[in-house]
């Protein structure tokens, strides 16, 4: 017995190892669980804020398509209302599903950005079926698109901590006769 006695130390000592051992291993599994998970979503959210600013990229680009066909726009490809109905119908159609994605997976402030830009977008589109004919005002609406746009940018830029990024305005030639 006294041997069992002398050893009973050494064997707590591994049984006290081993527990511990075990304890770090699970700690340590939960942890990097957690981090994989938290980019699984992050990566999630990347693809619905791009998805979002696709779908609203194409109502813009087809808007001032139109607005060209005004004169409103100085777009080198003018489109007739008539030929932009079914085109805008359907970028209307993606933005619904996007947009609901965007509710359920975007921080608020996201969220508050992305109201912002798709109100001006509307307006843009109102603006458009009226058959508006002022470039001036059009060029405020792009102005404020613009800004939505940026706005959304860096709400983005900073949920998902990413660097900040520029907001270039390209210069791009003029269209017109040479």
């Amino acid at each position: 017995m006294s041997a069992f006695i002398q050893q009973l130390p050494a064997l707590i000592g591994v049984v006290i190892g081993a527990l511990g051992s075990y304890f770090a291993v699970v700690r340590s599994d939960r942890a990097r669980f957690h981090r994989e998970q938290a980019a699984r979503w992050e990566e999630r959210r990347l693809a619905v804020y791009i998805d979002y600013a696709r779908t609203l990229k194409k109502t813009i680009t087809l808007a001032c398509r139109v607005a060209s066909h005004f004169g409103n726009d100085p777009h080198p490809h003018p489109l007739t209302p008539e030929e932009a109905a079914p085109q805008l119908a359907a970028a209307t159609l993606a933005r619904d599903p996007d947009g609901e994605a965007l509710l359920l997976m975007g921080s608020p402030e996201v969220v508050e950005k992305a109201r912002v830009w798709v109100t001006v977008v509307l307006e843009m589109e109102q603006f458009l079926r009226d058959g508006t004919r002022d470039p001036a005002a059009w060029q405020g609406l792009l102005e404020r698109h613009r800004g939505g746009r940026d706005g959304y940018y860096a709400a983005v830029r900073e949920d998902l901590a990413l660097p900040p990024g520029l907001t270039v305005r390209w210069q791009l030639p003029s269209v017109g006769p040479s």
